[in-house]
């Protein structure tokens, strides 16, 4: 039997979404502590989420344990697969961990590492740093790939539950994708280009779309748009009740409460200068 057509096992060319762990500092103790901090409050947010440290912010005379950042991912329950690095990939070789490529539209490697970055929540939540989600080439990550190719997963095999520790299930159009069922907790849906939800997104469960999110129901999970790094998707929904709200990596959770006159109402958001804005909808 030829090795091609396998029956046991494929390597196939493919790509799959990461969070992008932007490290700002050498400070690894103020690391440490803010993210024991922000993590003790929702420690289920980010659990067996798959993350890539990127190191491009860091100036070339700087340097960072990455065997130690890893440990520290760990420590909060993500799951650290490889770097990301730009001109300091000549030490980030020397870990363990493999050298990734990520393809952003709005690249991290080309901000000074002594620049300030933006405000990443409304007025007090959440660091783009901490959630910016990129397509990172699976080539230098080929068991990760195949796994996600050999699923195959389509748009409505997506509704099924997903068990914590297992990657986003992608749809297969580029086109509006309609989920008429109410999600459980633990469900997942990601569409490629805009999502609509005809029923309540419960507690732990998660909408994901590289466009917009529209839901005329409660929102109750998490809501995450733009997640290939379009900051100018938005998310509308009925009734706002989220554990988490994400456009382009820029994320608040219910660590910071929302204000009284958008909680439970219908409402957009959207970015504005890296910030998230949350507006109330006026329906009548």
């Amino acid at each position: 039997m030829s090795p091609k057509k396998s029956p046991f096992f494929e390597l196939r060319s493919g790509s799959v979404d990461t969070l992008l762990f932007v490290v700002k500092t050498t400070d690894l103790d103020a690391m440490r502590a803010e993210l024991t901090r922000r993590f003790e409050a929702t420690p289920e947010f980010f659990a067996n989420d798959v993350v890539a440290i990127d190191v491009r912010r860091l100036a070339e005379n700087e340097r960072v344990p990455l065997a130690e950042i890893a440990q520290l991912l760990d420590s909060v329950r993500m799951r650290p697969v490889g770097v990301v690095a730009d001109t300091q990939q000549s030490w980030a070789t020397e870990s363990a961990l493999p050298l990734l490529e990520a393809r952003d539209r709005r690249g991290a490697a080309a901000k000074p590492a002594d620049e300030e970055s933006a405000s990443t929540s409304t007025a007090d939540s959440g660091e783009a740093a901490n959630g910016a989600a990129s397509t990172v080439n699976a080539a230098s990550a080929a068991s990760t790939a195949a796994t996600n190719a050999a699923s195959g997963a389509t748009a409505s095999a997506s509704l099924e539950p997903a068990p914590a520790a297992e990657p986003v299930r992608l749809a297969t159009s580029s086109q509006t994708m309609v989920v008429e069922k109410p999600l459980r907790s633990g469900q997942r849906i990601y569409a490629k280009g805009d999502l609509v939800v005809l029923g309540l997104v419960s507690y732990g469960a998660e909408v994901i779309a590289e466009g917009n999110i529209h839901i005329y129901a409660p929102l109750r999970g998490r809501a995450l748009a733009g997640v290939q790094g379009n900051h100018d998707a938005r998310i509308f929904c009925t009734c706002l009740e989220p554990e988490l709200i994400s456009i382009a990596g820029i994320y608040r959770t219910t660590e910071n409460p929302l204000p009284a006159d958008v909680l439970g109402k219908p409402v957009q958001i959207w970015l504005e200068e890296e910030k998230l804005m949350i507006e109330p909808l006026r329906l009548t």
